[in-house]
This record gives C-alpha cells, sequence and structure tokens, in this order.
C-alpha cells in the first residue's frame, strides 16, 4: 500500500466531503492598475494572462497563491511563489487554516476544463467570478492534502525537466529539418534535368465557399471543414457532405496566417478563405509540392492594406521545380520522416510531448479524485 493510500485508509476511510469553493476559501478580486503605474522592477501583476504585464510598487497578494484569469486568458489557472500585485481581471485564493492553497492550485487544474466551458465568447472571453465560487472540490484532511501536494510537485518538476530536454531535441531536429529542406529544395535553374512551371500552368486552382456556423451547426456530420484558422490542423468543423476526394494541397488565402500551406487527404470541404491545388496533371508527386509550397508561399503573401493576402492569382505565379519523379520520390522520402518527427501530432516528439503531459494529468486527476462521504 503507497503512503497516499495509507493516509486515506487512517484519516478518511469513509469518503471525502466534496464543497463549493467559495464555502471554504475566499476568492478576491483584484484591483485595477494602469500602465502608467507600472514599473520596471518591484512586484509581478497579473491581468489576463499568466505572463506579468508589467511590475508595481505595492503588493496586494501573497506568495504560495493560487489565482485565475478571469478576461482575456480565461479560465488560465496560476500558482505565484511570491508575492505579487492581482489586477481587476485576476481572482486570487485566501484559504482557511485547514486547506493548503497549492492543493487547491491542483484541485483547480483538473477542474480547468469546467472553468473553459463555462468562459463566455465574446470580443473579451470572460469568466464570471461566481464559477470558480461554485466549483465542487474534495477536501480531505490536512495530512492528505500535504502529501498529494508533496508527489505532485515532484512529479510536476520531473515532467518539467523531461518536457525541456524534448523540447531541446525538438528545437534541434526542426533545425536540421530546415537545413536539409533548404539542401533538398535547392534546385539548379540550368540544369537540364530540372523543368521550372509556374504553378498555375501545372495544377488546377479553386477557391472553396462560405460555410456558416449555423449551417455546420444543422449539417452535422463526419466530414470536416477546413478554413483559416491553423488550430487543430485548421478544421472549422464537421458536416454530412464533402466537396473533395482524394490528395490535394489547401492554403490560406486571407488574414493572419495566410500562406499557410496543408496537405489534406481524404473526404473534406473548405470555406471561401482557403484555397484548393489539383495535382491533375500528375506531373507532381503531391508531397513533393507540398514541401515546396511550404517552403516558398510566404514569400508571396501580399500584406497591404492591414490584411495579409495569398489570393488564388499569386499562388498560380509561384515558379515550381519540376525533377523526375524518382528524384522527387527520395526527397519526400527523406522530408516525410523528418516532418513526422517534428510536426506530426499523432507520432515523433510532439507526441511524445504530448504523451507526457496527458500522462502528469491522469496521475494528477487520479490523486484528486476520493470516493464522497455520505451525507
Amino acid at each position: 500500500m503507497s503512503k497516499i493510500e495509507e493516509l486515506i485508509q487512517q484519516y478518511c476511510p469513509d469518503g471525502v466531503e466534496y464543497v463549493k469553493l467559495g464555502e471554504v476559501a475566499e476568492v478576491c478580486r483584484g484591483v485595477r492598475v494602469v500602465k502608467k503605474q507600472l514599473t520596471d522592477s518591484g512586484y509581478p501583476v497579473f491581468q489576463n494572462c499568466l505572463a506579468p504585464m508589467g511590475y508595481f510598487d505595492k503588493t496586494n497578494c501573497k506568495g504560495e497563491t493560487t489565482y485565475i484569469i478571469c478576461a482575456g486568458a480565461a479560465g488560465s489557472i496560476g500558482y505565484t511563489k511570491e508575492d505579487c500585485w492581482a489586477a481587476d481581471d485576476c481572482q486570487y485564493i485566501k484559504c482557511s487554516g485547514n486547506i493548503i492553497n497549492k492543493y487547491i492550485y491542483y484541485c483547480l487544474l483538473t477542474n480547468q476544463n469546467i472553468l473553459l466551458s463555462k468562459v463566455r465568447k465574446a470580443s473579451i472571453p470572460r469568466l464570471s467570478p461566481n464559477v470558480i465560487k461554485d466549483l465542487s472540490i474534495p477536501i480531505p484532511p490536512l495530512e492528505v492534502q500535504e502529501e498529494i501536494v508533496r508527489i505532485l510537485d515532484k512529479f510536476s518538476l520531473l515532467t518539467a525537466e523531461l518536457e525541456a530536454e524534448l523540447e531541446a531535441e525538438l528545437e534541434l531536429r526542426r533545425k536540421q529539418y530546415d537545413f536539409y529542406r533548404n539542401q533538398l529544395l535547392s534546385f539548379d535553374s540550368d540544369s537540364d534535368t530540372v523543368q521550372w512551371k509556374k504553378l498555375g500552368e501545372v495544377c488546377e486552382i479553386e477557391r472553396g465557399k462560405v460555410f456558416s456556423k449555423k449551417y455546420i451547426e444543422e449539417h452535422r456530420g463526419q466530414y470536416p471543414v477546413f478554413s483559416s484558422q491553423t488550430a487543430n490542423n485548421g478544421e472549422l468543423g464537421k458536416i454530412d457532405t464533402y466537396n473533395y476526394d482524394g490528395e490535394y494541397i489547401t492554403w490560406t488565402t486571407d488574414g493572419a496566417y495566410a500562406g499557410s500551406i496543408f496537405f489534406r487527404k481524404g473526404k473534406f470541404s473548405i470555406t471561401n478563405v482557403c484555397g484548393l491545388i489539383k495535382n491533375n496533371y500528375k506531373l507532381f508527386n503531391i508531397r513533393f509540392l507540398f514541401h515546396w509550397l511550404r517552403l516558398v508561399a510566404k514569400n508571396y503573401v501580399y500584406s497591404g492594406m492591414g490584411n495579409p493576402k495569398l489570393m488564388s492569382n499569386q499562388i498560380a505565379e509561384i515558379s515550381i521545380p519540376i525533377p523526375p519523379l524518382s528524384e522527387q520520390q527520395r526527397i519526400v522520402d527523406i522530408l516525410d520522416r523528418f516532418d513526422a518527427l517534428v510536426n506530426d501530432l499523432s507520432a515523433g516528439l510532439p507526441a511524445e510531448i504530448a504523451a507526457r503531459r496527458k500522462q502528469y494529468e491522469y496521475y494528477r486527476d487520479t490523486l484528486l479524485t476520493f470516493k464522497r462521504k455520505a451525507e
């Protein structure tokens, strides 16, 4: 039997009481400060994200305290070891003598999805302090809280160290990937074995169509609709029909992510802020074209008038090298391996980093799940 199991058996064998956070701790709103009050040193000021917005010469929140952001990065949960200034969009937790503040921090992390689901999506996302106060959490005896905090602090440190090593390895692999991609995709314009064509001469180019949120909501299904975003691989939602079936390249035409290149395979649709490239003439290995465009497309983005664009007529003018198909396949084999290693969320280093985080979250959530005490 582990120590935590022994403590639970000793101090709370019949279960643990679950209570609303606001009933056992004080959820305090911070006090507003403006930028002209900030300094280059002093106490960190937390406002609308977990990174300090600056520094202040006063403090209103003691160290070893949990805080929650309620506007901007609403639902983000932080813990400060040092005294700080909590601004008006930051709620901080004052605990009574029978509750450890760091224990509350870990409890909130296990319930973060609940907090995030209650964030009001507006021009500025907001989380009501009442949501925090009404959150139901288990309150075991202090001895159990202390052991949980000790275990999770140690596990958090080990996980952070491992993630740092993996992130450093990932950064190194990305640099290697960039180096080899630049080398492999450097072609002599005078070579007899490499032709150069404009993309519009050798591929068919199309634009997507408008898909409203209402339409997606009313036609839910299994086929993805891709938009201009890059999060979630650009997926906006899923519907019950599709416009394309096969292997294609899509790109983002408008906005901050203009020029982002994606390889698509299967049945899907795209919105009006996406373009699609069909490899109709079979001069390319589609993955070769994907790697080439991901290297050069950003250079063709027009950023005038404050709205970056890469429209169909612009992408059609991109010059494309056409080496023999056997050489294209050789290049693709190498670059696909690097691409999976540094970008694939289901394999390679990103997957390993994600797995470590999930392992930590699972262990944390397991430790903070108790049998409810009968009322």
